[in-house]
């Protein structure tokens, strides 16, 4: 008997004889809810594979996530601050950086600079609303940072990103880690000297810091020595004195001096008769028969610098800056307007080796004259500078210039003249914001040449 195929319309099946076969449009919707059961139970897989991968990165040994966020912090503090904010068993694995923000060095921002804002906004000022700018000299990273604390305080200088402060009212000296709020009381300026209270114009000269260093001892006691300008005596205080001294010695300084890991490097010539030598001058020591009394140790010799030219009529000049952790000694020839720099290893002068380099390891240091700070900037983080190169004022042409190590080729940095009464061409370039943070007194009135 031939097979009977016939359509039941209440049961919507298709028969085929005894046999019973599920029409397509159902085979379609059960293969559909296969793969939505199969999707499903991908998702909660995946959901629990994520959760188990962030549950295992959550709970890393406490030794391993201190060591690591130890590492993190060589490279930067605030680094380090994003990395204790993943977690709670992160945070509560590695240690606060807040309340040791000064006393302990490793939490120092180093590589942190105040960015002058310009158009005549200092910090303090009420359109800024309490709120500081600050760049990563490596990175190029800016960040905002609230500190109400300037409405009554103005910064003299920094050192490895700690602010040196003076507060208005009575001249207290402060020092400041803007990235975790702490704070070390210092003596009061108008503590140098005679009791007779500072006139404003003696104030003034205190004020006009030409270098800063910072220390700290293992007993956390933290030690400041400050060269001062037009003063050849330094100054110096530690958070456990009720006041400034100067020191029993004092130095000509016809180069600006340059803090280096809580010491002072100088470049002088009145120690010798043979020509200019690098020194150093240490930290405040306590006295081991008064511990209540301080001193400043008489500067020890570093090495000697190259010797000047004997052509008369070359002009050389000396620069010491900090550079990949390592100091470096600049010469500058200046002949019939004429620019020559040489780059040497502090570490090579001491043993005697006079190589100039040129590989600044992709870096450019600006220059500045006398009671100006010295600035490496990684040509990385802002692609207009030019690696291995010098950035200085070129007096003659009104301009900042730029110096090829390696070619030995000069060249503007950008359009505009600094000096005269011509206006710089807008947008002004990110140079212009750098090299302002040479000059103290400009970084403090936030003038930014004019910006």
């Amino acid at each position: 008997m031939a097979a009977v195929v016939r359509k039941d319309r209440r049961s919507a099946t298709w028969k085929s004889g005894n046999a019973l076969s599920i029409r397509p449009a159902a085979l379609i919707a059960c293969s559909s809810n296969r793969r939505r059961r199969t999707l499903i139970d991908a998702d909660a897989a995946a959901t629990t594979a994520t959760a188990s991968d962030a549950s295992s990165w959550a709970y890393l040994p406490e030794g391993v996530v201190d060591n690591i966020g130890w590492r993190v912090l060589a490279g930067d503090l605030l680094d380090y601050i994003r990395f204790r904010a993943v977690c709670p068993h992160w945070r509560s694995s590695t240690a606060s950086p807040r309340g040791r923000g000064v006393v302990d060095p490793r939490f120092h921002p180093r590589r942190w600079m105040m960015l002058p804002e310009g158009h005549g906004l200092y910090p303090g000022h009420g359109k800024l609303r309490g709120y500081v700018r600050f760049f990563n000299l490596s990175t190029g990273t800016f960040v905002r940072v609230g500190l109400p604390l300037f409405r009554d305080h103005c910064a003299l200088t920094s050192t490895d990103g700690i602010m040196l402060l003076q507060r208005d009212h009575d001249t207290a000296i402060r020092l400041l880690n803007p990235f975790t709020g702490d704070i070390t009381e210092l003596p009061r300026l108008d503590s140098l000297g005679s009791p007779v209270p500072l006139e404003e114009r003696q104030l003034q000269t205190l004020r006009a810091v030409v270098a800063a260093a910072i220390s700290v001892s293992a007993d956390e006691t933290v030690s400041v020595t400050m060269s001062l300008h037009l003063s050849q005596g330094f100054i110096f205080a530690t958070s456990r004195d009720q006041k400034w001294r100067m020191s029993s010695f004092g130095l000509s300084l016809s180069y600006t001096p340059l803090p280096f890991q809580g010491k002072i490097y100088v470049v002088d010539d009145s120690q010798s008769s043979d020509g200019f030598e690098v020194l150093q001058i240490g930290p405040p020591q306590q006295d081991e028969m008064d511990p209540d009394f301080s001193y400043l140790p008489p500067p020890e010799f570093v090495a000697k610098c190259p010797v000047k030219p004997s052509n008369a009529r070359i002009c050389m000049i000396y620069f010491l800056a900090e550079c990949n952790s390592e100091i470096l000694l600049i010469t500058m020839h200046v002949l019939d307007h004429d620019h020559q720099f040489s780059v040497y290893r502090l570490a090579d002068l001491i043993l005697e080796r006079i190589v100039p380099v040129t590989d600044l390891g992709g870096n450019s240091i600006f220059l500045g004259p006398f009671s100006s700070r010295m600035l490496s900037v990684s040509a990385k983080a802002f692609p207009t500078i030019m690696a291995d190169s010098i950035v200085f004022l070129d007096n003659n042409k009104h301009y900042l210039a730029q110096y090829q190590l390696s070619t030995r080729t000069l060249s503007p940095t950008s359009d505009g003249h600094l000096l005269g009464n011509i206006a710089l061409p807008s947008p002004r370039s990110i140079f212009y914001y750098i090299f302002t943070c040479c000059f103290r007194e400009k970084w403090l009135e936030q003038r930014a040449f004019d910006v």
